[in-house]
């Protein structure tokens, strides 16, 4: 089975998180804030509380030396000047990133939700949420085939970048019997292989165009042997999940299907890639555990796959970071339950910023608990020391 996670190209958010990766640290405060964007049961925006709330108390703490207060102070304007101006009403989930003293400010729109509001201020931006939500939404196909029709989408961030359908005559049973008969059947099955080829054809251009690392399949007994016929290896490979769809089911039930059927094995590979993991590790083969043996191997350039929990709660705290490690502590204000550990949550940021600097996949464990004894993080590695 494909990499959840794989090279740039193939995950929605790589770019965009390499570049804010490459920021380097800054004396001006950084604000990284993620706004759930799902309005409440009376149908009004539920961030304004939070960002009222937060934002003033955040300014009256904010030093006034070195021009922090300013910066601050206009990445305040920036923002609201944002959400009453460039945000999508269809948007579900925020993240923006604004240090005025450095010259920042990224904004992402995303159709799916976050959850929580969190707002973070830091040296660098926090990028561990927006690096999750990567994860949970990656690009993939979905394939819906009967044997006279297709629908092919494309989704990306929970949300469909393109769409493209085949739609050739329907054939029917023939009357007759005998010679007659068999040359008739001769004659669909010849019509439904070159439906399948030019399905298949199709299949191959949008997953070379868009970078695409899996495929849902959706087709009924009679199409999946004449679908999986003409599959070239190359995309059989790449195909994750076999699911029951009719074929014209709306847009947003294609996506909730393919994407629960994703998940589900995501949840199995999991499993597979930290038994891999603790297996290689346990033989003193390619692979560390723990906090510290992995910010060492990122460090170093070595990790081929970082492993990490769902959750910063489930990392083990390092007595110190590493002396590159960005400055100084993070503040945090949010609405989830418990507010995060500083500490853990700055963990998970290094670990996360520091392979997207190396160019490493990040795999996020969903069962925290399959990593907990062994700190909540570990690597898989190109080549040892």
């Amino acid at each position: 089975m494909p990499d959840k996670t794989t090279t740039a190209l193939e995950t929605p958010l790589r770019q965009q998180l390499d570049r804010l990766a490459a920021f380097q640290s800054t004396d001006f405060p950084v604000l990284s804030l993620y706004l759930d964007m799902q309005p409440n049961e009376h149908g009004r925006p539920r961030h304004n509380s939070f960002l009222r709330k937060t934002l003033s108390e955040r300014s009256r703490t904010i030093t006034a030396s070195g021009g922090a207060r300013e910066s601050f102070e206009r990445d305040v304007h920036r923002i609201q000047h944002y959400l009453d101006e460039a945000r999508r009403p269809s948007s579900h989930g925020l993240a923006i990133f604004a240090c005025h003293g450095a010259g920042l400010f990224e904004a992402f729109q995303l159709d799916v939700p976050l959850n929580d509001h969190w707002l973070f201020i830091g040296a660098v931006p926090h990028l561990y949420p927006l690096a999750r939500v990567n994860d949970q939404y990656p690009r993939y196909a979905a394939l819906l085939v009967d044997t006279n029709s297709a629908r092919l989408f494309v989704f990306s961030l929970g949300a469909a970048i393109s769409r493209q359908e085949i739609r050739n005559v329907k054939t029917r049973k023939g009357a007759v019997g005998g010679w007659a008969q068999a040359r008739y059947q001769r004659h669909v099955e010849n019509y439904h292989r070159q439906h399948m080829r030019e399905v298949v054809d199709l299949l191959d251009r949008v997953v070379r165009e868009e970078a695409i690392n899996q495929i849902v399949v959706s087709c009924d007994e009679v199409a999946k042997p004449l679908l999986f016929a003409e599959l070239p290896p190359h995309l059989s490979a790449k195909v994750v999940d076999l699911v029951r769809m009719d074929i014209n089911t709306p847009e947003h039930e294609v996506l909730r299907e393919t994407l629960d059927g994703l998940r589900a094995k995501d949840l199995q590979t999991d499993e597979e890639h930290v038994e891999e993991l603790i297996g290689a590790w346990q033989a003193g083969g390619l692979a560390v555990v723990g906090p510290e043996s992995t910010l060492e191997a990122l460090q170093m350039g070595q990790v081929e796959e970082l492993l990490i929990a769902a959750t910063p709660d489930a990392l083990r705290p390092t007595a110190t970071l590493p002396p590159d490690a960005a400055p100084g502590p993070v503040e945090i204000d949010t609405t989830a339950a418990g507010g995060g550990d500083p500490n853990r949550v700055k963990l998970a940021d290094e670990l996360v910023t520091r392979a997207h600097q190396s160019g490493a996949r990040i795999r996020f464990i969903e069962k925290a608990d399959r990593l907990t004894h062994v700190g909540g993080c570990g690597a898989l590695l190109r080549f040892a020391i």
